[in-house]
């Protein structure tokens, strides 16, 4: 397989202070582990582009888009809610991230790679089409979606998200979209605390106990989404990848292993391969407990090359 890996220096400059768990130290551990592991000199390796305001348009209206511009401040930080703050270089960070998935995008199209990872931060799923909110300014992985759609004609596109956390934004943008499957597996009762109910024919809600371990998770993933994504039958698969479901990650109480992180991605590229030409796109959301974090990219990278877990 060949796995494209996009980031971009910007997403370095974004952060909310030192005590905050979503720095750049996140993406600084998983380039080192993936560094040393040998993984990531086996990807194709790019650049991301800032994703441009038309982009960003298809999926937050464009009064919303100035309003974040108008947040920005001169110097230090300012706070949109109790866990979301901003900085100078934020919301050029966070085109950047969005831009890294439009371009994973074009590159699985355009047969430049078969699959692609978005090392990139801030994450998105969290934020809604007029909220920006939970870490997230941008809602990356819907720019991805809508870009696929607009550029390339996608009718069909699987949206996987595994994360601690649901992906009320994902959901707020695209339910009721007949063309956009999202999938969604989170703890629960849970942080974001809307969205939680099934209400849509287009969302399979997962919800998951505190203290779901790997045979729990595995199995409701394959109840629950698998079904889904056969009669879908998408033309391409985007994945919302969130580590926070470690059982290290003090973000939450889910029980999940590193090997979990292999075996859901590789599931997401079997649907790929049956029905999309192998066309798959991953993009980083949560993770803050930064040596199980790197271990766990490792093993979805992996996944993604076609290399077994375990050496």
């Amino acid at each position: 397989m060949i796995t494209g890996y996009i980031t971009h220096p910007h997403c370095q400059l974004h952060h909310m202070g030192p005590e905050h768990p979503e720095s750049p130290l996140r993406l600084e551990a998983i380039r080192a582990r993936l560094s040393l592991s040998g993984i990531l000199q086996q990807t194709m390796q790019s650049e991301a582009r800032e994703a441009t305001e038309e982009e960003l348009a298809r999926v937050h209206p464009v009064r919303h888009l100035r309003a974040l511009d108008k947040c920005v401040p001169e110097q230090g930080i300012v706070t949109l809610d109790s866990d979301t703050m901003m900085n100078p270089d934020s919301l050029k960070a966070a085109r950047v991230a969005a831009g890294a998935v439009i371009r994973g995008v074009d590159q699985v199209f355009r047969h430049q790679a078969d699959n692609v990872f978005c090392a990139v931060r801030p994450p998105g799923h969290h934020a809604e089409a007029t909220d920006a909110m939970g870490f997230c300014f941008y809602n990356n992985v819907a720019v991805g979606a809508a870009h696929a759609r607009e550029k390339y004609g996608a009718r069909r596109i699987a949206i996987l998200d595994f994360d601690v956390h649901q992906c009320n934004g994902t959901i707020d943008i695209f339910k009721d979209d007949p063309e956009v499957l999202v999938c969604t597996s989170f703890q629960y009762p849970f942080y974001p605390w809307r969205y939680l109910r099934s209400e849509w024919q287009n969302v399979v809600n997962t919800p998951l106990e505190a203290g779901t371990d790997s045979a729990a998770f595995r199995r409701a993933i394959e109840d629950d989404w698998l079904p889904a994504l056969h009669r879908f039958k998408p033309e391409i698969v985007l994945l919302s990848s969130g580590f926070d479901a470690h059982r290290e990650d003090e973000m939450a109480e889910l029980c999940l292993e590193d090997e979990d992180f292999h075996w859901v991605t590789h599931m997401a590229m079997e649907i790929a391969a049956l029905y999309a030409d192998n066309r798959l796109v991953s993009v980083l959301e949560g993770g803050y407990h930064l040596d199980s974090l790197g271990r766990s990219v490792e093993a979805h990278l992996k996944a993604l090359l076609g290399l077994p877990f375990a050496d």
